[in-house]
């Protein structure tokens, strides 16, 4: 089925093309997010596919009280400006509070409600009047047909630039589980789909301290929502996973991101000529 079709920068979500979004989960330090913006660039101009880069500057609700967060906000922003401005990528970011949302908005060209606050009407309601397009991660709690409120909440603003991603359920104590079956049905809404293929393989708080991932599961599920129809695949990566501040464990390695891409344009569009997305 068609779908409204949202633009940021330059990347189109719902049109014919297959759209990437991707990053390091957290902004570690200025030149590290930028060396990766830059290398995520490249291989999206290689591939000819649409890219908005991604990284947080804070992440409010890790595990432990010890672990790092990010930059915070103020600092985290201008990281993100200087990223835009040298390398031409739309931005994509966190917002965790009602008050981030229009300040984020200077910078970022999608506002991204965390999955876990999925449900929040505040935050919904002043991601949605910045007037920028609002991904909203499906919460884990939450079965497809739950998103409907929430577009409700974003659509009663008068903003119709809505994003979906599915990013698992859980599926027993840390554990999540990828049903193909919610992104036709979030697509039926008219908007565009999105499939987290690295928050999928996330085993949450199973790390004690942290969550734990199983990163090789990445592509093979990212190959199966592309088959499936999705306007769009999201990837949190980074240059050395193993060393990431957050979520390195499920985190795609940076220089294998070009092959997978590669990969994800094909299938795609063996995919749209057999129908999977109409």
């Amino acid at each position: 089925m068609s779908v409204v079709q949202v633009t940021a920068g330059g990347v189109v979500f719902g049109d014919a093309a297959l759209a990437i979004i991707a990053g390091p989960c957290v902004i570690e330090n200025e030149e590290a997010c930028l060396r990766h913006a830059a290398r995520l660039a490249a291989i999206s101009r290689a591939a000819n596919m649409g890219l908005v880069f991604k990284s947080s500057f804070d992440k409010a609700n890790r595990t432990s009280i010890s672990s790092y967060r990010g930059p915070g906000l103020d600092a985290g922003l201008e990281i993100l400006a200087r990223i835009k401005r040298e390398t031409g990528l739309p931005i994509l970011t966190d917002i965790h509070e009602p008050h981030q949302c229009a300040v984020a908005a200077e910078v970022a060209d999608i506002l991204q409600v965390p999955a876990f606050l999925a449900r929040q009407t505040d935050l919904l309601l002043a991601a949605a009047r910045t007037g920028r397009i609002v991904n909203v991660k499906k919460g884990q709690f939450l079965a497809p047909w739950d998103m409907r409120p929430a577009i409700a909440k974003i659509e009663s603003t008068g903003n119709g630039k809505i994003l979906l991603t599915e990013r698992g359920a859980s599926f027993g104590y840390n554990n999540l589980v990828s049903d193909m079956r919610s992104l036709v049905i979030m697509r039926s809404f008219g908007y565009p789909v999105v499939f987290d293929a690295t928050h999928s393989v996330q085993l949450p708080g199973a790390g004690g301290e942290g969550s734990g991932g199983q990163r090789e599961f990445v592509a093979p599920l990212a190959r199966a929502a592309v088959a499936t129809g999705v306007d769009a695949v999201f990837m949190e990566v980074h240059e050395d996973p193993e060393r990431a501040l957050s979520d390195g464990a499920n985190s795609y390695r940076l220089d294998q991101v070009g092959v997978l891409i590669d990969n994800l344009k094909r299938i795609h569009e063996a995919a749209s000529a057999a129908g999977a997305r109409d």
